[in-house]
């Protein structure tokens, strides 16, 4: 399998973790296709909250991975293999994590698409709406 390349972004990370995102889980609930996930730390079993660019595709939700698939957010997720997804007042379980490479990126709309092709995002996890029986993390 072909790895992808670096994405563009990748190189604020560490800001966007310390700043941005501290900011933005204040009224990231109010903007379209935007929503915080929360999952634990596969090591430090310490609850985490993100704010993400989403995209819902019937019962299965989108991420784009704009720093790339390696970073702790998404490892953490594969590894629980659930999560919980928290858009406006509504918390929304998730499970079976799937991590995609489509460089034509397909799973977004088409601004999206165009911007992320510019980043050159082309990973994507796709999880889905898990089922009244099984739990997410709160």
């Amino acid at each position: 399998m072909r790895r992808p390349a670096r994405p563009r972004l990748r190189a604020i990370r560490p800001f966007t973790t310390g700043v941005v995102n501290p900011l933005t889980r204040r009224f990231v609930h109010f903007l379209p296709f935007f929503a915080v996930i929360g999952y634990r730390g596969r090591t430090s079993g310490r609850r985490y909250r993100t704010p993400m660019n989403v995209f819902r595709d019937g019962d299965d939700y989108i991420f784009a991975l704009t720093y790339g698939s390696d970073v702790d957010w998404v490892q953490n997720v594969l590894a629980a293999g659930q999560a919980d997804l928290q858009v406006r007042r509504r918390h929304i379980p998730l499970t079976d994590p799937e991590l995609i490479i489509d460089p034509t990126r397909r799973l977004v709309p088409l601004p999206v698409r165009l911007i992320l092709g510019l980043l050159r995002v082309d990973e994507f996890l796709r999880m889905r709406r898990a089922h009244p029986s099984t739990s997410a993390p709160r």
